[in-house]
Formats: C-alpha cells, structure tokens, sequence
C-alpha cells in the first residue's frame, strides 16, 4: 500500500514506473493504481480517509496492492489525458459525467456495467444515466453533487428587501437596491478559466437552453433562450447586481463576495461550501434556498463523480474488485460524511450531514448533470472566453454568442 500525494506530473511518472504497466505486481497479486482528486476538501482529513479505504480494502483482499494517487485539480483534463491516450497512466480515475464521451470516442475506457448493476444498493437512475454513453455505463458513481441557492439576509435585510430573490425578475429588481448600498447581488466568477457548470450553465438550463442541438452536431447556445440567459446577466451587471472585477473573478473561497459579505446570493452553493458560507458569514445571517427560477423553470448544476476504467486495466480483475468495494453502503456514507457530498443511492444513510442535507436532497430534481458531447470540454473554452468579451463590454450578448457559436461550430464540424 503506497498513498501517494501528487503535486505534478514528474511525481506521478515516478510512482507509475515504480508500480509497472502490466497491472500486476513482481509477487503475482494484483496491483491497482488509482487516480483521485480533492473531493475531501481538506488535506490531512483525504489523506487520511484514502489511507483508511487502501488498509480495509487490503485487508480484505490480501491478493490485491492497492495505490490511491491523490492528484491536485490544476492541470487535471491535461494529465488524464496524456495518461489515457499513453496507456501508462493509472488503472481508475475520477471522472464527472462530461469528461466520458471524448475518452470513450478515443477507445481509452472500459464499460463497468457489470459493477453497477451487481451494486449492493441502488444507485440514482440518473446519476447512472449520467454515466452512460450509446448505451453503456462507463463510470461507476460514488458520490452525488447538488448546488443550490444561498443568500447573506444580513446584506438583504440592510438593502430593505425582505424576501430573498427566488427568480430573475426578483433578483433584477433588488440589484439597485443592494448597490445603493454597496452589495453586489449575484457572487459570479467570470473568469474564462472557471468551469461553466457553476457560472453560466445554470442560466443557460433556467432560460429553457442547451449548450448542444439535440443530435449534437451543432451548439444551441447562441439561440434565443442562451441570448437570454446572456442578457439577463448584463442587465444584471448594468443595474450594479455584480461584482466591479468580475471579468477575473474565480470561484476560489477567498475570491467570493459571499465570504466576504460583499455579496448577497450565489446560486453555487454545494453542501460542503454551505457549511463554510454559514460560518464565515454567521449561520443567523445564513439562508438557503432551492434553485434559481428562469423563464424555463428551475435548473441547478449537480452531477455525479465517478471511477472510470482504463483500457490498460483491461482484465486486471482486481481494479473491477476494488470498483465493486467503493460501492459498498459504508464506503460511500463514509465518503458523503468527509467529502459533504451525498451519496449516489437514497438506500445509503446520510449520518453527521447537519441540518442542510435535506435543502439539497429536496433540490435534487432540479439538477443538470451536464453537456455530456466528446467535445463539451473545448466548446466551454471558447464560450467562456466570449462570455467574458460581453461582461468586459466588448461584445453585446447576441455579438458573444454567435462569435462562441461560429468557433465551436468549426470545431465539431472537424
């Protein structure tokens, strides 16, 4: 059992070289490398979780080395793929649902659905949906994601509004109020860098839109309800409703108005950032809510994360093993307890989660998994960039999504 913690790729090479590439170690027992990322916020607590499922997992199957990697979250999308494209990266990674399509397009993953369906307790239809590609499950899930609506009612309460804004016409409606007296109303990072699951996605779904058409040759995001969900964070900005800086704003805890008290409401709020928002702030002054509602409805970003097969695990029994193992009852309570995720069954008893934990299951419906498309990475890079044209007042919401349209289009025409 070796719990590596890697910091970069000259590290991760290192440790890789150190385990071999054939699955299977010099004493003939099976050898599992696994890749995972920060889900447990906390350093020591990761470590010491992962340290804990390599000894019990270990300990029950004395034929199998397990190797739990815990790789940092920068530089992620370019390391997994150089590992998969090389065939010498790791035997399981972590992977949320949007990342599949382009591995599985490439023949770098494995179908696991034997593991999902041999699952001791049900998983959530959609979270195993999520997971599918034409028809196959190649991810197994293991924890559930949910973001929702949280407000400061202390910065409300000074701007003389009551009720917390629930839906666009509201929120528009407040923002002058919360800039008369010094308060951004929305706590949005527009930095291109920053995932847009969490950023402009979420108005895209409550607009009634989509990033792609239904049979995905062509983006959807440059029709009439992204222009709305583009405009109405204009006019959002127009009317005071976000930060001055938020062309380079990032959703780092430090970076966010909400900490601060700078902000009066974001709509990405996981149960993990809940706990924190609530204690930086003071839980009085804390509130959650359910998702955002647009003219499309409600709509939120949450998706499940899961372990892939790689090809090169291809029959290395003890990797399908070790998958099997993570979705025991007691695995995943114990990895919803420390990560402050739910987890991806209703069966699974959620124990310590605090008094939030039913806010994000009651949310639960309302959640978007993502743009799953081989592609969907590389169209957010070039829509984020236009995105940020428009908040900067270089581009008119309608300019920024038909340049992002034009690109992204070239692209899956390639």
């Amino acid at each position: 059992m070796r719990t590596v913690i890697a910091t970069g790729g000259a590290l991760a090479l290192v440790t890789l070289a150190a385990c071999g590439g054939s699955g299977e170690s010099a004493s003939g027992s099976d050898e599992v490398t696994v890749w995972m990322y920060p889900v447990i916020a906390d350093d020591e607590a990761s470590s010491e979780f992962w340290e804990g499922v390599e000894a019990d997992f270990e300990a029950e199957h004395e034929d199998i080395e397990l190797d739990i990697e815990l790789q940092p979250w920068e530089g992620r999308q370019e390391k997994v793929t150089t590992a998969l494209a090389s065939g010498s990266g790791p035997d399981i990674i972590l992977l949320i649902p949007d990342q599949l399509p382009q591995y599985v397009e490439q023949d770098a993953l494995l179908p696991v659905d034997e593991v999902v369906n041999g699952s001791e307790v049900e998983l959530l239809p959609d979270a195993v949906e999520a997971m599918t590609v034409d028809g196959q499950v190649y991810s197994v899930p293991i924890y559930q994601t949910v973001n929702t609506t949280s407000y400061n009612t202390a910065v409300l309460e000074e701007a003389g509004i009551s009720e917390p804004p629930t839906t666009w016409d509201e929120m528009l409606e407040a923002a002058p109020k919360l800039a008369d007296e010094g308060f951004a109303t929305l706590d949005y990072a527009g930095n291109p860098e920053e995932t847009l699951n969490l950023t402009f996605y979420p108005l895209l779904w409550q607009a009634g839109g989509s990033v792609f058409s239904e049979d995905g040759t062509e983006v959807a995001f440059d029709g009439p309800e992204g222009v709305a969900a583009l405009q109405f964070l204009l006019d959002l900005q127009e009317a005071g409703g976000l930060a001055s800086d938020v062309v380079t704003k990032t959703s780092t805890f430090d970076d966010r108005g909400m900490p601060t008290g700078d902000a009066a409401m974001t709509y990405h709020t996981s149960l993990q950032m809940a706990e924190r928002l609530a204690e930086a702030i003071g839980e009085d002054d804390f509130e959650l809510g359910q998702p955002l509602e647009g003219p499309g409805g409600q709509a939120a970003f949450g998706n499940p994360g899961g372990l892939v097969l790689a090809q090169k695990a291809e029959g290395n029994e003890g990797a399908r093993t070790f998958l099997s193992y993570m979705l025991r009852p007691d695995v995943l309570a114990g990895l919803a307890s420390e990560s402050g995720y739910l987890p991806p069954s209703e069966e699974v008893e959620l124990e310590g989660a605090g008094e939030y934990a039913s806010v994000f299951k009651e949310a639960l419906p309302h959640v978007n998994s993502g743009e799953v498309h081989p592609d969907a990475r590389q169209v957010m890079s070039i829509l984020a960039a236009q995105i940020q044209e428009a908040l900067g007042g270089d581009a008119t919401a309608e300019e920024a999504l038909e340049a992002a349209a034009d690109e992204a289009n070239a692209l899956l025409d390639e």
